[in-house]
């Protein structure tokens, strides 16, 4: 199996120096969809995968669909975030990429269309840097079947690498776009580095490298 599409000197971005790692949660950092699992929970599981597989692959509009999706959540408890936290599995490679990217003085992110209420507790086990989601409406202990404030579009993730960057005194030429979805592709294209992992057909066709095999330790084989 062919995990690299290109040569790593491809990629002008250089271990040597202080960057700036975003990624994706859902399939990425972790195994799982957060909200497939949320769904399982809720009974609607499958009518939910359907929609992410969808809306992963670029077929519909992701806003559109996680409103589709978080509305079948209706009613849930919020003591449900702590289970799937518990169910959840972070992928082969990412804690070891995590850690030696903080030993070369790089800072690392995380931006999701997934949820704070899980993303949150997913930061403070990986001791990621910087973190943005989409947050879920509550009352009195329950979900709404809404989010609250902005949804996180591929938009908002291009804004993200861009804004943590600067925040960091990273150039884009030092930065690594790691993701699997549609929503993903922008921060891909803006990255020094982007890397379409174990990702969506849509995804794999238009990135300019790719990792097949689920180990995010071969994001490394791209910087210098």
């Amino acid at each position: 199996m062919t995990f690299l599409t290109f040569w790593k000197d491809d990629c002008m971005t250089t271990l040597k120096q202080p960057g700036l790692l975003v990624m994706d949660v859902d399939s990425t950092l972790i195994n799982e969809e957060v909200i497939d699992e949320l769904g399982t929970a809720a009974g609607v599981g499958q009518r939910i995968a359907e929609v992410t597989a969808k809306a992963m692959n670029g077929e519909l509009d992701f806003a559109q669909a996680l409103a589709e999706r978080v509305a079948l959540l209706k009613g849930l408890p919020v003591s449900i975030f702590d289970q799937v936290h518990q169910s959840v599995h972070f992928t082969n490679g990412a804690l070891e990429l995590i850690q030696t990217l903080h030993e070369h003085g790089w800072k690392v992110g995380v931006v999701s269309g997934g949820f704070h209420e899980v993303v949150d507790l997913l930061v403070a086990d990986a001791h990621l840097d910087f973190a943005l989601a989409n947050r879920l409406e509550q009352e009195h202990g329950v979900l709404t079947g809404r989010t609250t404030g902005p949804v996180v579009t591929k938009q908002i993730k291009l804004n993200s690498l861009h804004e943590w960057a600067q925040e960091c005194g990273v150039p884009m030429q030092q930065t690594v776009a790691v993701g699997d979805g549609a929503n993903d592709l922008p921060m891909i294209h803006a990255a020094g580095c982007g890397i379409a992992f174990c990702a969506k057909p849509t995804v794999r066709a238009q990135a300019p490298h790719r990792i097949e095999e689920r180990n995010l330790m071969r994001v490394l084989d791209f910087l210098d």
